[in-house]
């Protein structure tokens, strides 16, 4: 009996036991990535911008035909082997406009966005963490940007500082410049309400006094302690506002008012084609499909972005 008892003590572990006690740490990118991985449409987004990403990054380097030769013997052609996306009136080949033109709308709502997002974190951190009257005033100040009417006021800003700014930076780099800080400055306020509510629920939190008793400064706190707490909210804001900014982009120039015709985005393909849709429904269709694309892989990639890392979510 004794020598059984021993022999059940001294058993080795089994392959199940021996797995459970070895099974790797999870961790919260991991369980985010797993869950991001099970949102069909979110994965289906990434794939599809990827494969925009790189017809705009790459395409011009394989296709070769120039994106400003002329030719008035091909104007107004129509899809085929040789411009697989037709011409525009001037027989300039649409397909590598169109690529040409991604490269700026894509760098237009990336930058927009961490302009953005550096606004709107750094106004909702401070209203939160500090509150009180720097609460009260920063809100204020948020309302008053709340309040104005976007395209006018993106109308204006442009119209006003366009040529002041071509003048010191030259005309594409001024223009770029431009648009991206007004389109910027003008998409912060969301974000820093969304920061600002996590902040203060967050700085309340036993963690946070821990941390506080030890002799952590608020630099540290607001840093080391909270912001990294909100960075969910920070990313599902950042991608929801790169397809906002991109379509913002094109609104102002399919008005007119954004890039000039020798830097040819996706919105002002679409304003040079409104006066051919009749004669060349190409023109048109294209970039205006590319933007329906980028626009919508970015939201479903939001969205798997945001069941991902809500951690109700998480299994």
């Amino acid at each position: 009996m004794v020598t059984t008892v021993a022999q059940e003590v001294v058993r080795p572990a089994t392959p199940v036991a021996d797995a459970k006690l070895h099974r790797p740490s999870r961790s919260l990118w991991s369980d985010a990535w797993r869950q991001f991985r099970r949102h069909h449409l979110a994965m289906l987004g990434v794939i599809v911008l990827a494969l925009l990403l790189i017809m705009t990054i790459f395409g011009p380097i394989v296709y070769r035909q120039s994106p400003d030769t002329i030719d008035y013997s091909a104007s107004l052609q129509a899809p085929s082997l040789q411009h697989p996306f037709g011409t525009d009136d001037l027989g300039r080949d649409l397909l590598a406009r169109t690529m040409l033109g991604g490269r700026v709308s894509m760098a237009v709502g990336v930058v927009a966005v961490l302009i953005a997002i550096t606004l709107g974190t750094l106004i909702g951190a401070m209203a939160g963490f500090f509150g009180g009257r720097a609460d009260s005033a920063l809100m204020r100040f948020t309302d008053l940007f709340l309040a104005l009417p976007a395209l006018p006021f993106l109308l204006m800003v442009t119209y006003l500082f366009r040529d002041p700014l071509k003048k010191v930076f030259g005309p594409e780099l001024g223009i770029f410049l431009l648009i991206v800080f007004v389109i910027g400055a003008l998409n912060w306020m969301t974000l820093s309400r969304l920061v600002r509510a996590s902040f203060l629920s967050l700085k309340e939190k036993e963690f946070v006094e821990a941390a506080r008793c030890i002799g952590a400064g608020n630099r540290r706190l607001m840093l080391t302690h909270i912001l990294p707490n909100t960075l969910s909210a920070v990313i599902v804001a950042a991608t929801v506002g790169v397809g906002a900014a991109i379509i913002t982009e094109s609104a102002l120039s399919f008005l007119g008012v954004g890039f000039p015709p020798d830097m040819p985005t996706w919105g002002r393909l679409l304003y040079d084609a409104q006066n051919y849709l009749d004669l060349a429904p190409h023109w048109a269709i294209f970039p205006g499909l590319l933007i329906f694309l980028a626009v919508l892989s970015i939201n479903y990639i939001g969205d798997g972005l945001r069941d991902a890392l809500d951690p109700r979510k998480t299994q």
